[in-house]
């Protein structure tokens, strides 16, 4: 068996609508065979259990992501989780997290979740502000935020994330810190606190290049930075740059991605990492369907890695984390040391105050957080 956990992914790429902002692989529910999508998941479920990677794996964390997962009907949610539960091996106390929007959950599904073993919730409220959420369509109201992580405790999670992000058009810092508040008030475990990236070829890229969507300065920006460094509670560490937990609470299935360890992505358009390639499902979740439901691996691309690709891709996915990375780990896993492979280019990011080495590990300054992006960009 693996010595560290692996990481089990299941892709539900549905939601009530398509907000502005988002580029990920989502689709309105509309009109979409929920039936054949959901047969074709136990399919391919079943089929990946026998491959003999899979045999040979303990998977320490179970993540449900979308879209939202919760606009499949309940019972087909809680067949998946259950289905997977028992096809693999798990630890003893895996993480077995499912992704929710406000207005897709009642105290009955959160119940039904809660008893089918899920242990930590992911709601996404990005704004608990009406205008900011009609500004980037999202199909919720702050109330129905607040209701559903009210029924998340009567439920009995004690282990909730709420998403927020920052960065937003015609958001000030008063709107950040009021949002902020908020979220706080409410005791979360984990805050996942992300600013807001314009994708290509996204509604709200059109919408900004025809100024149309007016976003924050630089300046307002920093001002939000600053905002939630200062407000966030002593009882949240932030492990990650855009993510803060409570002690014992950092997301474990998060974390072997930003180490860059295993994990199986099942579903349309999900992505795993394991044996050296990175294979990508086919995004379409009809096409998906339909070949996994015809005995056709939907595999859309599969792309092997080597060794120094697989090392520079762990350096600046560990550097996202606030301890950084362990030389040592990677002279074990890889044979190489940063200085080894980039050379005289860590020696200029310690110079700029942007790299540092702490106790054996290579981590980010905290001069460098509020510029992580580019950092990073410099060691691709």
């Amino acid at each position: 068996m693996s010595s560290i956990g692996a990481g089990l992914y299941i892709h539900i790429p549905f939601c009530l609508s398509k907000c502005s902002y988002c580029s990920f692989n989502s689709y309105p529910l509309s009109g979409q065979n929920l039936e054949g999508y959901v047969a074709a998941l136990f399919r391919q479920i079943e089929v990946m259990a026998k491959h003999s990677w899979c045999c040979n794996q303990t998977f320490s964390s179970l993540y449900i992501g979308g879209g939202t997962p919760t606009a499949l009907d309940n019972r087909d949610l809680v067949a998946i989780i259950e289905k997977s539960l028992c096809s693999y091996h798990f630890v003893s106390d895996p993480e077995i997290t499912v992704e929710t929007n406000p207005n897709t959950v009642d105290k009955e599904t959160l119940s039904m979740l809660y008893r089918a073993g899920v242990n930590r919730l992911s709601i996404g409220v990005q704004s608990f502000s009406d205008r900011l959420l009609k500004e980037i369509g999202r199909s919720h109201s702050s109330e129905e935020a607040l209701l559903a992580i009210e029924y998340a405790r009567l439920s009995g999670f004690s282990n909730i994330n709420i998403d927020l992000i920052y960065g937003l058009p015609t958001q000030t810092s008063d709107d950040w810190k009021e949002s902020l508040e908020t979220a706080l008030s409410l005791g979360p475990q984990h805050l996942s606190m992300y600013e807001l990236m314009v994708e290509v070829e996204t509604p709200l890229a059109t919408k900004v290049a025809e100024n149309r969507a007016i976003l924050p300065t630089e300046d307002e920006m920093a001002d939000m930075e600053e905002i939630t460094v200062r407000m966030i509670s002593p009882d949240f560490q932030r492990y990650e740059i855009s993510n803060f937990a409570q002690k014992g609470y950092a997301c474990r299935h998060n974390t072997l991605y930003w180490q860059n360890r295993s994990y199986l992505g099942l579903g349309a358009g999900a992505v795993s990492g394991l044996m050296g390639h990175r294979i990508c499902n086919i995004a379409n979740p009809a096409l998906f369907a339909q070949m996994v439901n015809n005995n056709v691996l939907p595999i859309a691309s599969i792309e092997y890695l080597c060794r120094q690709t697989c090392f520079r891709e762990t350096v600046i996915m560990g550097l996202r984390m606030m301890n950084g990375i362990r030389m040592a780990d990677l002279k074990e896993r890889f044979g190489l040391t940063p200085d080894e492979y980039y050379g005289e280019k860590v020696t200029e990011l310690k110079t700029r105050n942007l790299l540092e080495t702490r106790n054996g590990r290579l981590r980010l300054t905290p001069a460098a957080l509020p510029v992580a992006n580019q950092v990073l960009a410099e060691l691709v």
